[in-house]
């Protein structure tokens, strides 16, 4: 299996850090390491900055930090997109758009069981992103087949570049936005977006899979084609547990939970403590077990990792940091406690 299990620890990339080398040793000391996107360091390095680099129509203002869609110059541009279409450089993250991956490639990434790397999702990037109207791309029915297209080749790349320096790469699809599409007054329902997706999903090479911390319909999650799903248990997890059965079928196909368990937000933090969040975790998987799910399988396809990103902390990156090294002593005592390898 590609992607390793046995709760090992991994995480998601947004991080608050400004010192880019201290946030790369912080992802490397995680049994699955990922190269950081730090918004903070610099606008380039906000998750939807990098995946609009090279998209046709995007106006990026770097003084005021506002990423926009001009639908006059995607018409002007579309046809200079189009000639790059079958070079892959042109879908890799450049240098300027994110300083920190390119530091995390020249790292010696074959001494790890398996690396990740992200990019933001086809369906949060259209809802984000909004044009001269302030109407969400997503909307927008010549543009959308276009970006599933785009972003699909830009996972492929990266995976690309990332599995010649590790077999065991895989990728997140971050879709923050996949909560909203079930609301009456999102405009795109889960319809629309079960089609998109699995046609995006069907342009992607394996290993692939979705994070978000927000709390979709499960079932529409579980259902989609992808090898790993990483969610805010902390927050969802008796939410989650409730579809024991959309959750057996998907770990039956052999694919990974990633149950984000340790809170890095400074106030949910410092009233747990890590026998509380065992605890409650190993509740979650008590459940599923009486609900039939196999306790073994389930061990040998999880990882955990914190519950969210954060970047509102008044104290910057020290709860944060504190907060992976909870994951990792979880890791730990979890391990331990279940006997696995």
């Amino acid at each position: 299996m590609p992607i390793p299990g046995n709760l090992r620890t991994t995480a998601m990339a947004v991080m608050p850090h400004t010192d880019a080398n201290r946030a790369l040793d912080l992802a490397w000391s995680l049994d699955v390491p990922f190269w950081p996107q730090l918004p903070r360091l610099s606008y380039y390095e906000d998750m939807y900055v990098q995946a609009s680099e090279h998209f046709p129509g995007i106006v990026l203002d770097m003084e005021n930090q506002l990423l926009s869609f001009s639908t006059e110059k995607f018409a002007l541009e579309l046809e200079e997109a189009m000639a790059h279409f079958e070079e892959p450089a042109y879908f890799d993250v450049s240098p300027q758009y994110s300083a920190v991956y390119h530091r995390f490639l020249e790292m010696d990434l074959s001494q790890k069981k398996a690396v990740r790397g992200q990019l933001e999702g086809p369906v949060s990037f259209g809802f984000n992103v909004k044009d001269e109207n302030d109407r969400p791309i997503i909307f927008d029915d010549m543009v959308r087949p276009f970006m599933m297209e785009f972003m699909a080749k830009r996972v492929n790349v990266q995976l690309t570049r990332l599995q010649a320096l590790n077999p065991n790469a895989f990728m997140f699809v971050d879709e923050p936005g996949l909560q909203f599409i079930f609301s009456a007054l999102s405009g795109y329902d889960d319809m629309k977006a079960k089609k998109d997706l699995d046609r995006f999903f069907a342009m992607i090479d394996r290993p692939r899979g979705v994070h978000l911390c927000g709390n979709p319909s499960w079932d529409f999650l579980l259902g989609l084609d992808m090898d790993i799903l990483s969610l805010d248990v902390y927050s969802n997890g008796n939410v989650f547990t409730s579809y024991h059965k959309a959750i057996k079928k998907f770990l039956e196909k052999g694919n990974t939970l990633v149950w984000g368990i340790v809170p890095t937000n400074v106030e949910p933090f410092e009233k747990e403590g890590i026998v509380s969040l065992e605890d409650y975790l190993v509740s979650l998987w008590d459940e599923l077990a009486s609900r039939g799910v196999d306790r073994d399988m389930l061990f040998a396809q999880s990882l955990i990792s914190p519950a969210t990103c954060c970047l509102i902390n008044p104290d910057g990156e020290v709860t944060v940091e504190k907060a992976f090294g909870v994951v990792r002593e979880l890791s730990q005592r979890l391990r331990e406690r279940f006997r696995l390898d």
